[in-house]
């Protein structure tokens, strides 16, 4: 090893530095000597978290090679540029512009615009953006648009045109900060650098942390014949190779699959592979050593005796009779959920068949990808023993108290004795809903029982986690002339790849989005479930809903386009109105579609025109809408907060809101704030201890659009205790030591419930009300499309939401534009596909840049009181990433007059849909095949619907069969 000792001028001050020389990246070095701001993410260039400037120039530190950089070279980081009490105008405006949200980009993007207006103090907005794009400074949270607002506002203030108090937030007269743009309480510390991601703990762990690296399957699929550990348990500084059989407890984290139309009743899903692997990324054996390179050194020697298997790429191919079943047990075609609204859907299409029937039918076939989740953050974990010899975990978990059931039960220990600390985390939009990595590392902890750090490459990251379940969809749908929609017919399948991690419950939102929000009389339609040799299917923002308007949102566009009318009108006429009922037969929970369709108008109108407006050559414009929408918690919630006086006077909220960039921080804030409203309590009088298992109650998943609705009920219920026993007969409240004298308690319990108050949706007929409440949204998108590449830019983008009383105006938006960069990308670009290698990148996947998303982005807000809601409020993240891709998609057809069926809708398929359009041949795919005929599924779901129906027997009748000596 060659060593280099070396000066260098770090933030301003001269520093000595030694690297090793022939293999230290300038982010090696940096981070090593404390300066963390510096983040790795892809670990390729290709992100831009780890950009710093040397001598004034942004440079990727990731890739440069620390030999390279000169002595005295000037090198700054985010740690230099300002201080808690003295920020850096940029860092002033990133937080007032709402431009942290996860903050792992945060540091790049602010020294990467520093290396800007160190040069350019007065930049045009489409300058600003050229320079993130030519940087490739990316952010998977904020959409860009907000990042841009606090270069601006930031240059404004270096010039001398406004001051940084310009950018203070300023109390409304009310004293509320609840609907208003009251910044993050977690922003400040992002913007200065010093929040420590799970990679940041690693390094700072103390002496003698282990390191843990995976040996990962090497094949889609394959039986395993043996796993030979002798070579790697040899290798330098290799403490213990770890198999399923060091496994203590199920070593199985497969949830069962409880509906009644489900094939089979669970599907394995192992913490280390068994006698099988399903997927590439799946994990076999755990290597812990003392060093990471030698951890993943002897991960390489351990040996996998394999048996390939046929790989099934997709559900249309493990579906057919002759496929091996990918569990090793459970059948690949797993489940499936019908829908009936209505007895005549099937007759109103039989009679379309005459064509003098005045009944128009469209019919389609439409495939969405299995969209990757590409937050720029790789997993990093870490394990210990705690103070109180509790097996803890430190992860960016988004659902705390699930993994403390599931995780002790598959690694064999007590839950009582078991911890999650949820860390600062680099975003996760639904993929650290799983808990394998949980397992994984907490069962290498109960072997060694010593600190272990375990950090994943972006590519190991990208082949271990989940994705969005990809779909097909078999669609058709019959209106009357007058454009008013009569019957719903619908066949699907969603492939969960590898496992069924989300069977079940995907189905149902499938049942339940499909042809949202609008009245539709007539409904008959199916959705299963099943394997694939691909990454397993988890959570996703908006989780169910895009598949669903991939489909539905895009037939609706052909049938105006059959009927001649215009794609506006078509879903205005439609849009449910109070009194219609959902696909599920329950009452609509309405909060006027057709007003939010009224708001769009006048910027629709405009569009239509701007499309008519000449265009650079080659390039055509289009304009597409789309309707879309999410629901609110499900009918088995619950939400639990402490609230706590303190010695001080000081009000401590103890919660497990998760806090993935999303807003916890500030939803905690907003509503404590709020409720506490009568004792006039300052801000900073707030605490907020969130995220730890061991003195935190389970506040539920952030996920669903629910926790703001559910924390927030929660915190008022705990909030109103508190002040009760506060209050004295005069009116004003008791002081912590009056508190302490009079033995009356300090710290209350808040829970709010939606059990028993809503129906689940039925297996057999999709009948159920399973929602407190929803979210909807309107969106339209002005697109251009050149017919000589086949390339598409979106130029912008307008929405109408309702989420009810906004809580917190930034987060709300940023949750909006961010949205908005998952939804282009959605429709544009991303997809985990089969060249597993082009993957492993964030560009390799897909991820846009910024100017790939338009600036020209606004959203305004219908915000209609929710009665059952913390202060008036819904939940707002996924409605708006519910169905922006179809809008984009819609606005292509209107451009140039080719559909694409199946996402992403790449240039090449563009160019390929136009060739055939021209040679007059069909560019649309077939119906797809789904085995077992949807017609004798439903048959058979009214069937056991009947016969459960008969089941029902009335209290006096069990009472009766009782006392009879019946079961």
């Amino acid at each position: 090893m060659s060593i280099r000792k070396g000066i260098f001028i770090i933030n301003g001050a001269e520093r000595v530095v030694m690297s090793e020389y022939d293999k230290d990246s300038l982010a090696d070095v940096l981070r090593r000597i404390g300066l963390t701001s510096v983040k790795v993410g892809c670990g390729s260039g290709q992100c831009g978290t780890c950009t710093v400037l040397v001598n004034g120039d942004p440079v990727r530190a990731c890739i440069k090679k620390f030999k390279d950089i000169p002595e005295h070279t000037r090198i700054e980081t985010l740690e230099g540029i300002g201080t808690a009490s003295h920020l850096h105008p940029l860092q002033q405006a990133w937080i007032a512009c709402g431009g942290v949200q996860c903050g792992f980009c945060t540091p790049g993007f602010i020294m990467s615009s520093k290396g800007l207006l160190d040069n350019n103090l007065n930049p045009t907005r489409k300058e600003v953006r050229d320079w993130f794009t030519k940087h490739n400074n990316l952010c998977r949270c904020t959409g860009y648009k907000p990042l841009v607002d606090a270069v601006m506002a930031a240059a404004a203030i270096m010039r001398g045109e406004i001051t940084e108090r310009d950018l203070e937030f300023k109390m409304p007269v009310n004293g509320s900060i609840y609907h208003t743009r009251y910044p993050r309480p977690d922003a400040l510390y992002k913007v200065l650098g010093v929040a420590d991601y799970g990679n940041d703990i690693a390094i700072k762990m103390p002496p003698g942390t282990l390191h843990m690296a995976v040996t990962w399957a090497e094949h889609h699929h394959a039986n395993i014949l043996g796993i030979d550990t002798s070579e790697a348990e040899k290798a330098p500084g290799v403490i213990v190779v770890i198999t399923h059989k060091d496994i203590q407890g199920t070593n199985n984290l497969g949830a069962p699959i409880t509906s009644k139309m489900s094939i089979a009743k669970r599907v394995k899903q192992p913490v280390l592979a068994v006698d099988k692997v399903r997927r590439i990324g799946e994990a076999v054996a755990i290597v812990i050593a003392d060093t990471e390179e030698n951890a993943r050194a002897a991960a390489k020697l351990v040996k996998v005796d394999y048996k390939v298997l046929p790989f099934y790429s997709n559900y249309l191919e493990s579906c057919r009779d002759e496929a091996v079943s990918i569990d090793g047990e459970a059948p690949n075609d797993l489940l499936r959920q019908p829908v009936f609204k209505g007895t005549k859907a099937q007759e109103i299409f039989e009679k379309a068949e005459n064509p003098n029937s005045g009944i128009y039918v469209v019919k389609g076939s439409f495939h969405s990808s299995r969209q990757p989740h590409l937050m720029l953050e790789p997993w990093s974990l870490q394990s210990y023993y705690d103070e109180d010899n509790m097996l803890t975990v430190n992860y960016k978990s988004q659902t705390l108290w699930a993994g403390m059931v599931s995780v002790p039960r598959a690694i064999g220990c007590s839950p009582k004795e078991f911890r999650i600390i949820e860390i600062p985390s680099g975003a996760s939009f639904g993929a650290s809903m799983d808990q394998q990595a949980v397992a994984m590392i907490a069962a290498a902890e109960m072997v060694v029982r010593r600190p272990i750090t375990w950090t994943q490459t972006y590519a190991e990251t990208q082949r271990f986690t989940g994705k969005r379940a990809a779909s097909y969809t078999n669609i058709k749908l019959a209106c009357g002339a007058d454009g008013k929609i009569l019957a719903l017919d619908f066949d699907n399948a969603i492939d969960h790849g590898g496992n069924a991690n989300s069977a079940g419950n995907l189905e149902k939102k499938i049942v339940r989005f499909i042809g949202y929000p609008y009245n539709i009389p007539q409904i008959r339609g199916l959705s299963r479930g099943g394997l694939s040799n691909q990454p397993h299917g988890v959570a996703y923002r908006a989780y169910g809903s895009p598949q669903c308007y991939t489909a539905s949102e895009q037939i609706i566009d052909m049938m105006a386009e059959k009927l001649g009318m215009d794609p506006l009108e078509i879903r205005y006429i439609n849009g449910a109105v109070e009194g219609d009922m959902t696909n599920n037969s329950y009452l609509f929970k309405n909060y006027g579609i057709r007003e939010m369709i009224d708001k769009l108008r006048p910027y629709y109108e405009e569009s239509l025109e701007w499309a008519k407006q000449p265009t650079e050559e080659n390039w055509k414009r289009g304009i597409g809408v789309a309707c879309g929408g999410y629901h609110v918690s499900t009918p088995a919630d619950r939400s639990e907060v402490d609230i706590e006086l303190m010695p001080d006077g000081s009000v401590t909220q103890y919660n497990c809101w998760e806090a993935m960039g999303q807003g916890s921080s500030i939803g905690t804030l907003a509503h404590m704030h709020e409720a506490l409203k009568p004792l006039n309590l300052p801000i900073e009088k707030i605490n907020l201890y969130q995220n730890d298992t061991k003195f935190c109650p389970p506040t539920g998943p952030a996920s669903g659009s629910r926790s703001h609705y559910m924390a927030g009920n929660a915190t008022i219920l705990a909030a109103n205790e508190l002040m009760n026993a506060m209050r004295k007969q005069d009116g004003t409240y008791r002081t912590y030591d009056e508190m302490i004298a009079e033995g009356i308690p300090t710290k209350y319990h808040g829970v709010f419930s939606t059990v028993g108050l809503y129906k689940a949706i039925d297996d057999f007929t999709g009948v159920g009300d399973p929602t407190p409440d929803n979210n909807l949204l309107v969106i339209t998108a002005r697109v251009e499309v050149n017919v000589k590449t086949g390339k598409t830019r979106v130029l912008a983008i307008r929405g109408v939401a309702d989420v009810g009383v906004v809580g917190n105006f930034l987060a709300v938006e940023g949750q909006a534009y961010g949205s908005m960069a998952h939804s282009i990308g959605f429709a544009l670009t991303e997809d985990y596909h089969d060249e597993v290698k082009k993957n492993d990148s964030p560009l390799g996947c897909g991820f846009l840049r910024c100017n790939d998303i338009p600036d020209d982005m606004e959203f305004q807000f219908q915000e209609t009181h929710r009665k059952t809601g913390p202060h008036g409020s819904g939940g707002a993240s996924e409605c708006f990433q519910s169905c922006g891709h179809v809008a984009v998609l819609n606005a292509i057809n209107n451009a140039v007059g080719v559909r694409i069926y199946e996402i992403p809708a790449t240039p090449k398929k563009i160019l390929s849909a136009l060739k055939a359009k021209a040679e007059g041949r069909d560019y649309a795919p077939e119906s797809y095949f789904f085995g077992e005929n949807y017609n004798d599924i439903l048959d058979y779901a009214k069937e056991r619907a009947e016969e459960e129906q008969r089941r029902e027997l009335s209290t006096e009748e069990i009472e009766e069969e009782i006392r009879s000596g019946g079961h």
